[in-house]
């Protein structure tokens, strides 16, 4: 059975919005959460990039719905310690009904520490060290570690969930969706590429969770929600590595000033037809995704809950 939950986006909004969605989500009938993990937004029209454990300690305490990191990356800014013990805090608020979703990075986000932004390779190699490390400390017993990329020395975390936390690896091209298959609790993307989620199955993740996310805008009219989609998430259409390499807000400006607005339209499912939505998430189901994490795009965040609540997930398949 398919699940349906929603994508809360920390580019942009602040806390206070990112819990009143929450509620909103749970009330229209979505039954499980995602939330990004950023330290900038993509550029200054979002506007927003708020701590994302500050604001999952929040969502604990004004939503029963499972939450998920999409995602956190636990190897530059982060290290893989520190990223263990917010995970294991967050299961602990959520009664367990937390997932640690990971990936390799974005520059964006990973260099304002002035650390060297490694090759893709290279950052692949250190997110499987980090979840082998972040694995050990989830069981409550001291770790020392002294691996490759990261030395841990009589760690101990003393606030865990019964369960170790469910790791998911994200994957945007073949090896990161092997190393998925491989070592992770379950897979992570934002295209339905059904070739990616038997990739994922044929490397190890077997009857492991794929889990799909997608941006929509709901508007009064279709144009008028891919003005609004351009606007705010253009880089969202650029290609190749582009979204992993450039640092800053105003690079990914400059870049998305190549994207054009029926780039954005015919990708996004946009406007008040019912149908346009439910066709986008369809396709993930038919790609072979057990959950699809929908995002609504703008400032139009109670209409947008109340059509899917009326005219979408009834309609979705099960």
């Amino acid at each position: 059975m398919t699940e349906y939950g929603y994508f809360l986006a920390c580019e942009e909004h602040g806390p206070a919005a990112l819990v009143d969605q929450a509620r909103r989500a749970e009330d229209a009938g979505f039954t499980s959460l995602w939330i990004s993990d950023h330290y900038h937004p993509w550029n200054d029209a979002q506007g927003q990039s708020p701590f994302v454990w500050s604001v999952i300690g929040a969502l604990s305490q004004a939503t029963s719905l499972p939450i998920e990191t999409a995602v956190t990356c636990p190897t530059v800014r982060l290290h893989p310690a520190i990223t263990a013990q917010a995970a294991a805090t967050a299961a602990v608020q959520t009664d367990g009904a937390f997932r640690l979703g990971v990936g390799s990075g974005e520059a964006l986000n990973e260099h304002v520490l002035g650390d060297r932004w490694p090759q893709a390779a290279v950052r692949l190699e250190m997110l499987e060290e980090a979840v082998a490390v972040m694995r050990k400390l989830f069981t409550g017993e001291e770790v020392s570690h002294h691996g490759k990329h990261y030395t841990v020395e009589n760690a101990r975390l003393y606030t865990v969930p019964e369960a170790p936390v469910p790791i998911d690896v994200s994957g945007f091209g073949p090896a990161a969706t092997e190393l998925a298959g491989r070592i992770g609790d379950g897979f992570i993307t934002m295209a339905p590429d059904q070739d990616a989620v038997e990739r994922f199955r044929r490397a190890g993740g077997k009857t492991k969770p794929a889990r799909g996310g997608l941006k929509v805008c709901w508007a009064p009219d279709r144009e008028e929600g891919a003005k609004r989609a351009h606007h705010l998430w253009a880089n969202e259409q650029l290609p190749g590595e582009l979204p992993q390499v450039l640092p800053t807000p105003s690079h990914f400006e400059q870049a998305n000033q190549l994207v054009t607005l029926d780039q954005v339209a015919d990708a996004v499912p946009c406007g008040p037809d019912p149908d346009t939505h439910i066709s986008a998430i369809t396709s993930y189901v038919e790609a072979g995704f057990d959950s699809v994490y929908v995002s609504q795009i703008g400032p139009d965040q109670e209409k947008f809950f109340e059509f899917y609540a009326a005219q979408v997930l009834p309609q979705l398949p099960g």
